[in-house]
């Protein structure tokens, strides 16, 4: 969930950690020019998808400077998208703005056809827009439990409230086992199953992730990566913007990659692992176009 600063201004997060390389591999894949997916220019990524959510020419930045310059992309309903790029590519610009802690200049967002331009982050935490932020986010100094329980403040019904732990808790049983305890006790990898669990208190529409694996050990990765698999098993739509890109895209139905603040390449998780034009990207080089030299 997310939680703005407490002077209401919205840190940049553009220096997200640079996800590993990814070499040449064999078979051509999709390529498109600025703003747009080479799979779909804002519409449903495969036929008989619809999209849960559409971006349609976002731009969007800070100060008086756009980092987002006309981005378009769909989320299908009911799977995992995963936004790779390079550091400074926008990737957490394009999260925070789909989640309403940045206002766009342009273009338009839309969670099931409703706009979500202009909307406070709690009226679309309310429509089921739920942003897991890169930085840590429990309370330290509460318990596991209380953690979790927060991630409901918005539901009146006590009796929801307790099913939904229930639940939680059947799902990731750190939560049962480890209820008492202070949240800064636990480790980074699970620190983040319990953000993961606070989240579904909402029983969201859409689980926005920024980072999931930053700052984790590659041991503990698997933990994370197979919490992130389950919610999606268990019916969520998970939109995930991953620095482990290999990692992230072979979990993913879905592939974005941005740069410089464009959608250079989409399709597939599998179709954008295997473009050989995105080792060229990780690399430092701009991913060709037809007609540039």
């Amino acid at each position: 969930m997310t939680f703005p600063r407490r002077d209401g201004r919205v840190d940049r997060a553009e220096a997200e950690a640079g996800g590993g390389a990814l070499g040449p591999s064999a078979g051509p894949g999709p390529s498109a020019g600025p703003g747009r997916s080479a799979e779909f220019p804002g519409g449903p990524p495969a036929a008989g998808v619809d999209p849960l959510l559409v971006v349609d020419d976002l731009v969007a930045g800070y100060g008086g400077g756009d980092v987002l310059r006309g981005v378009s992309f769909a989320v299908p309903a009911g799977g995992i998208t995963c936004v790779v790029g390079p550091n400074g590519a926008g990737k957490s610009t394009l999260l925070a703005t789909i989640s309403g802690l940045l206002r766009p200049r342009l273009g338009s967002i839309r969670l099931r056809g409703e706009n979500l331009g202009g909307k406070t982050p709690r009226q679309i935490l309310a429509m089921g827009v739920v942003h897991v932020p890169q930085r840590r986010s429990l309370f330290p100094q509460m318990t596991i439990r209380e953690n979790v329980s927060l991630g409901g403040f918005m539901l009146r019904d006590k009796t929801v409230v307790a099913r939904r732990l229930t639940s939680i808790e059947e799902m990731f049983p750190i939560v049962a086992e480890r209820a008492g305890e202070k949240a800064g006790s636990l480790s980074g990898g699970q620190q983040r199953l319990v953000e993961f669990a606070r989240c579904l208190m909402l029983d969201p529409t859409l689980i926005i992730l920024d980072e999931p694996s930053m700052g984790l050990a590659p041991r503990v990765l698997r933990s994370v990566f197979d919490a992130i698999r389950l919610m999606n098993q268990r019916g969520k739509t998970i939109l995930l913007v991953e620095q482990n890109a290999r990692a992230g895209l072979r979990l993913s139905t879905h592939g974005i990659v941005l740069e410089n603040g464009v959608v250079r390449l989409s399709g597939s998780g599998h179709a954008v692992l295997e473009n050989p034009e995105i080792g060229a990207l990780y690399l430092g080089g701009a991913v060709s176009t037809p007609g540039r030299s």
